[in-house]
């Protein structure tokens, strides 16, 4: 019976009409429009292939203490060596600093001394150990008759630092730091060839030796770089603690006496 006949029908009579349906078997209603079971069903459409995303490009890895291996290498002079600690950027001490302090003094001295990083001073001037540290570091040196503007080498001293670049607020170093500028330091002892390394402070020991504690390590000679290293308290150390300068005045006696023992 099509649907237009069946709404011209009254309640009572759809009603019947769909109770004889049950009672001969029917389970289901029929749709509005007719239904041809014996035709062939079109085929479902095909789900879009998306297609696949590019692998994502995996850039090489950067060792940063491999670069500053293969640049210090390449470093025939000081000059060379410091225009390759100038190209380096990768360390991130670079971007806040004003200066890369390189080093001061002869170049020729048979003391290198090793700092640990600059400071204000030092990075607003270029230069390791100024203001009042610099001012006590030279002032100790001259007690034996040393210095950084003494012309005969072998009275005069080298200076340079673990870091060329200022810390923020002059924060201790990160180990990272150390070691991606480590080649740089120990291609600048190689170029000087000093008879004998002086360790100012506890970073400037652990970068050359890999240890800290310099009130156990200072007086005590060791061996690095295939030279004879001697730590000593840092002179901002003997600032807050003017105790210590009687260690420290011996320690100078014994750097005195191991370069007469060289000579």
């Amino acid at each position: 019976m099509e649907s237009h006949a069946l709404d011209s029908l009254d309640f009572h009579t759809a009603r019947a009409l769909l109770e004889w349906q049950v009672e001969l078997g029917a389970t289901e209603a029929c749709l509005d429009a007719p239904v041809n079971r014996y035709e062939t069903p079109k085929a479902a459409p095909k789900p879009k292939v998306q297609a696949e995303a590019p692998a994502p490009v995996t850039r090489p890895k950067v060792d940063p203490v491999a670069i500053a291996r293969e640049a210090a290498g390449g470093a025939k002079t000081l000059d060379d060596l410091r225009e390759a600690m100038g190209r380096f950027d990768h360390c991130n001490l670079k971007k806040g600093a004003r200066n890369l302090v390189f080093s001061d003094g002869n170049p020729a001295a048979r003391v290198m001394l090793i700092g640990e990083a600059p400071g204000r001073d030092e990075d607003r001037e270029g230069k390791p150990f100024v203001g009042r540290a610099g001012h006590l570091l030279d002032k100790m040196f001259s007690a034996i008759e040393m210095g950084r503007t003494v012309p005969l080498s072998a009275q005069s001293i080298y200076i340079t630092n673990v870091l060329p670049w200022r810390p923020p607020q002059n924060r201790d170093p990160e180990a990272e730091e150390i070691a991606m500028l480590k080649p740089f330091l120990e291609r600048h002892v190689e170029i000087v060839a000093p008879e004998v390394i002086v360790l100012m402070g506890n970073i400037a020991c652990q970068a050359v030796l890999g240890r800290k504690g310099i009130t156990r390590l200072r007086g005590n000679w060791q061996e690095a770089f295939g030279k004879p290293v001697l730590p000593m308290f840092h002179p901002a150390y003997l600032l807050r603690q003017p105790s210590a300068k009687r260690e420290a005045w011996a320690d100078l006696l014994s750097l005195q006496a191991k370069l007469r023992d060289l000579a």
